[in-house]
């Protein structure tokens, strides 16, 4: 049997390494996050905004980076590189590389005064050499941590022995010019690789003039000209003249899908990429008009194509299908494309800029990474993995998560990354955590009955607050406010070093009372209450104005306005932070049991993932047989989906600790995380069975859509992508070898009703034509579709089916196929289907043997109910929502409660896996703990006043409020009351209250403002 080790290494710090290093963390193991340059949070802080909600990119990852910091489990490890390592799983010993900084992080206050009297001046790297930075400096602002550090190759002390400037003016003397990269072994049980991804470099594509002509950026030097951090401040101007621009083309694939760089793969993210740069622009400047250029729009992410369509509908973008060939500049510094639409017209177009979409690819330091530790790539130079084991690499014990294996957009990396944690965990000791006071913990201090000393922070986070609100003005007005102390302006309040200040002041002025003007409390809200507790203050002794989303950006064109109204929000909050109260959370117990919902390919992952963690888990499934939709799946790209789905089920019933529940249905959830009841039936015997558990993992999967279309129905020679592969398995054809196969896509999906792309059937399509080609070499396949989405190393397989000689017709949703039988009266019929074909710019007529069409997967009904009893969220598409699209995405706000697979958006058989995985390693961080603390704002009954109506209880949400018949009161469920305060306006004898929200502090708020001016404005 293999050793087990607590502790554990994560190679790479961007979102995937953070996320996987917090689960760890969460999960009470010690986690070494290695990280090669001098700060964490990987790409993610250099995007403006991210799709497809438009959330500004480092206001979301802001609290990520400060939690991965703040965590007493995570050793963070910046500048250093992993030589190699040795031994076995469970027991391997890593050689770091800590390399010297030559900046004392101890002593380093980031003042910024190095830099500023460094002589040299460099390509600023992170604002992609659009700005300059010193010899000394940090990655950027915001930079965990936040000490600077000295660039050896370019500081003139270390390279010529001469200098020393930021060594005389540094005032805190933490400038060490003797410092030396320090060898260190480090004994873990698991690696997790995480090392990221880089932009290609197009300057080796000529004809489109980077580096040549000014006006010709790549996506991600746009997206620094965007960010209101960036060396621009958010405003887009052209660099040859500093002019703001009026037309801007964006260019596809550049650098993907092409065969004559050897990258002939799909990047993955670069067309939402191009589509959420083309709408932020067009909001920067009103007057502008976007095109982007394209093969094929890849939106296949969940809501993706919502966001496309709002595109082209609500922001008036321009979509032109085509191949751009050549870029040359004019004399005013235009930009003239010339490019070939789909019949082959040569187009010639004069934009003021161009934005080359490049495609992504492994970074330089992957290669050697994996070339030192023995581990395989494939031909584009990314960590190779296997279709069913995605998150493994070809060295036992090493992992692989984020886009080093595989371009990857934020959710697919987050995922990734939580699932190689379940992976890990194989070889890594689990004990179960008690409730601990932090080591370096700050005592509470006892503020009751003291004079409120309120600290007012105001954040102009870039320019994103300031360039609209005047922050100083607004922190000079608060310094007038009854009650405060101390009031200043911090450039990112969330930022290491602000926080800190933040702290400094609570101590400096004996604040009691803390209020921050920023951005939105869902996100920052916890990490601020965090901070006021590393002081000793009540983290409920704190309250938030959101000056961002309801001043900045609500009156983005009214200066005046937005300053005023930040100036009431300050007042408002500075009003009710006067009457805070400390509060106190309940402490809820963890059943270490998890119920998995569902037991096709996600719930029998999710459930092997749990029990090799050591817990038992309950998989529950309404069919007679496990599998799911993986019963279905024949053919993987020459794996072997039936011998998969035989391992599992063989796996999964010898497990002792995985208890299965066949054709049985849920018939009622109740409780709360930590503690919650199910009681199922079975469908045949009428039996029910009633188990308690810690958490919920809903993988329900979904089903094929049922169409009514193409004259589905009517003739067995119509049939879906399902039927087809069951028929290329069984190789038994209707009518005999077909002569003629067409495929018509997007059958009931990316249409009013269903507007979403169901991401597997271009994949599906064209694995199945490649088989049928196998199976009737001489057939004539015909792929009518609108976008291919083959996304990813799937391109591979596009080309392979158009080098066999198949056919691809597009089409829109005005101009669909038209199927006939060619005799109405003999079901078995051949077909007629004509189509309008853009290349020839004709109709064209196919008469065919077999018509296959490729089905929208539709949600399962039964979700609505499975939501109900769980207290979660369903999109409009039926399918679970999650937390957050970006950063959590298979927790719900619901806590305790994850999903996976199909139930939460479609998805191919790998992806399905890694998101199982991931709910299970997310479930893992509560069932590894003996307990949590719960929120609390909770509701609190006045038993003078309350009568035992009932009313409350009727209308909670969350089942936390019900009346004791015996005393006639109603009583809270603490673990289970959720804040909402819907029982609080409900009341009709003002018998309930919600801490942190009770009258006292509400009037307090509105009497914070002159209703007179209220009325006013």
């Amino acid at each position: 049997m293999s050793l087990k080790s607590r502790s554990v290494m994560v190679v790479g710090a961007g979102i995937a390494g953070i996320q996987a290093s917090l689960d760890l963390a969460e999960m009470g193991l010690n986690v070494h996050l290695i990280e090669e340059s001098s700060t964490i949070g990987g790409r993610m802080p250099q995007l403006d905004k991210t799709f497809p909600t438009n959330d500004c990119s480092m206001c979301i990852l802001a609290p990520k980076m400060s939690e991965c910091a703040r965590h007493p489990n995570i050793k963070i490890h910046i500048k250093s590189t992993v030589n190699s390592v040795m031994g076995n799983p469970g027991d391997f010993t890593v050689e770091v590389i800590e390399h010297a900084k030559y900046v004392d992080p101890e002593k380093c206050v980031a003042c910024g005064l190095c830099e500023e009297k460094c002589p040299i001046k460099l390509n600023d790297e992170f604002d992609m050499d659009l700005r300059k930075r010193g010899a000394i400096s940090r990655y950027f602002l915001q930079s965990i941590p936040s000490e600077y550090t000295i660039d050896k190759n370019h500081c003139l002390f270390l390279t010529k022995g001469v200098c020393r400037i930021c060594e005389k003016v540094c005032p805190a003397g933490a400038i060490n010019f003797a410092d030396k990269d320090k060898n260190l072994k480090i004994k873990v049980g698991a690696v997790i690789l995480a090392s990221g991804i880089d932009a290609y470099n197009p300057i080796h594509i000529g004809q489109f003039g980077y580096k040549r002509y000014k006006n010709v950026v790549t996506s991600l030097e746009f997206e620094r000209m965007l960010s209101a951090s960036g060396p621009f401040m958010g405003h887009v101007k052209r660099a040859s003249d500093d002019k703001e621009p009026k037309s801007i083309a964006f260019i596809q694939c550049v650098g993907s899908r092409d065969e004559s760089i050897d990258h002939d793969y799909c990047s993955s993210a670069c067309c939402m990429f191009a589509i959420k740069e083309a709408i932020i622009c067009k909001e920067h400047l009103k007057g502008l008009q976007p095109s982007v250029f394209y093969m094929d729009i890849r939106a296949f992410g969940k809501d993706f194509d919502k966001y496309y369509e709002k595109a082209k509908s609500q922001y008036g973008i321009k979509f032109i299908k085509s191949k751009v060939s050549e870029i040359n500049e004019l004399q005013n510094g235009n930009l003239n494309l010339r490019y070939v639409l789909e019949n082959g017209k040569l187009q010639f177009a004069e934009f003021d800029m161009v934005v080359l979409s490049v495609g992504l690819q492994p970074r330089k330091n992957s290669w050697e990474l994996a070339e030192r530790l023995d581990i395989k790539v494939n031909e584009y130079g990314f960590c190779r993995s296997d279709a069913f084991t995605p998150l493994r690499t070809s060295k036992e014990g090493i992992y692989v998560c984020g886009a080093m294996n595989a371009p990857k957009d934020i959710p697919e990396s987050v995922i990734s990354a939580s699932g190689a944690v379940a992976e890990a965990v194989k070889y890594l000791r689990l004990e179960r955590q008690e409730i601990t006071e932090k080591k370096d913990a700050v005592p509470e201090k006892d503020v009751i009955g003291e004079r409120p000393r309120i600290g007012t922070f105001i954040c102009h986070c870039g320019i994103n607050i300031a360039g609209v609100v005047d922050v100083k003005d607004v922190a000079e007005y608060a310094k007038g406010l009854p009650n405060v102390e101390h009031s200043e302006d911090l450039m990112y309040a969330c930022s290491q070093d602000c926080m800190n200040t933040i702290k400094e002041r609570i101590k400096e002025h004996n604040l009691n009372r803390v209020v921050v003007a920023a951005c939105t409390p869902r996100t920052h809200e916890p990490l601020f209450r965090e901070t006021i507790s590393e002081a000793g203050l009540n983290p409920y002794l704190f309250e938030m104005a959101n000056i961002r989303d309801q001043c900045s950006w609500a009156h983005m064109n009214e200066p005046e306005l937005a300053t005023a109204k930040s100036k009431d929000l300050v007042n408002m909050g500075v009003g009710k932070a006067r009457n805070l109260t400390p509060l106190k959370r309940l402490p809820i117990s963890i059943n270490p049991k998890a119920l998995v919902i569902g037991a096709g390919l996600s719930g029998m992952t999710a459930a092997q993932s749990l029990a090799t963690a050591g817990h038992e888990v309950y998989l529950v499934e309404r069919e007679e047989e496990l599998g799911g939709n993986l019963r279905n799946i024949y053919f993987n790209f020459g794996k072997d989906p039936q011998k998969l789905l035989q391992d599992f089920i063989e796996n999964v019933s010898k497990n002792k600790l995985i208890h299965v529940f066949k054709n049985s249905d849920i018939q009622k959830i109740d409780g709360y995380v930590g503690n919650f009841k199910t009681t199922i039936k079975n469908k045949t015997t009428k039996k029910e069975q009633d188990f308690e558990h810690g958490v919920v993992v809903i993988t329900t999967g979904a089903e094929e859509h049922k169409t009514k279309e193409y004259q589905y129905g009517k003739s067995g020679r119509i049939i879906t992508q399902v039927e087809f592969e069951e028929i290329l398995h069984k190789k038994e054809f209707p009518e005999g070898k077909p002569k003629n196969v067409v495929i018509i896509q997007c059958v009931g999906s990316r249409e009013q009703d269903r507007m979403y792309c169901s991401r597997i059937c271009c994949t599906k399509a064209i694995k199945n034509a490649l088989t049928l080609k196998q199976l009737v070499p001489a057939v004539n396949i015909y792929i009518i579709y609108r976008d291919i989405r083959t996304y990813g190393f799937r391109e591979k397989y596009y080309s392979q089916i158009r080098d066999q000689g198949a056919m691809f017709i597009n089409y829109t949703p005005e101009s669909k196929p038209e199927v006939k039988l060619i005799d109405k009266v003999d079901p078995n019929s051949r077909l007629k289907v004509n189509v309008f074909d853009p290349i020839i710019d004709n109709e064209v007529e196919i008469e065919a043997d077999l018509l296959v069409l490729s089905t929208a997967v539709d949600a399962r009904p039964e979700n609505i109910d499975l939501a109900r009893m769980l207290k979660v969220p369903l999109n409009a598409d039926g399918m679970f929502l999650e937390a957050h699209v970006k950063l959590r995405p298979v927790d719900f706000a619901t806590d305790g409660v994850f999903v996976a697979g199909l139930a939460h958006s479609p998805k191919d058989m790998d992806e399905s896996m890694m998101q199982a995985k991931a709910a299970a390693s997310r479930a893992l961080t509560f069932l590894n703990k003996t307990e949590i603390l719960a929120e609390g704002t909770i509701t609190e009954v006045n038993e003078n006043r309350c009568t035992g109506c009932g009313y409350c209880e009727e209308i909670c949400a969350f089942n936390a409020i019900e009346v004791d018949l015996e005393k006639e009161i109603a009583v809270v469920n603490e673990a289970l009351c959720k804040g909402c305060g819907a029982c609080v306006a409900a009341c009709r004898c003002s018998a309930l209250d919600l801490r942190g929200f009770s009258n006292e502090q509400l009037f307090s708020t509105f009497e914070a403002l002159d209703l007179v001016d209220v009325l006013g404005k």
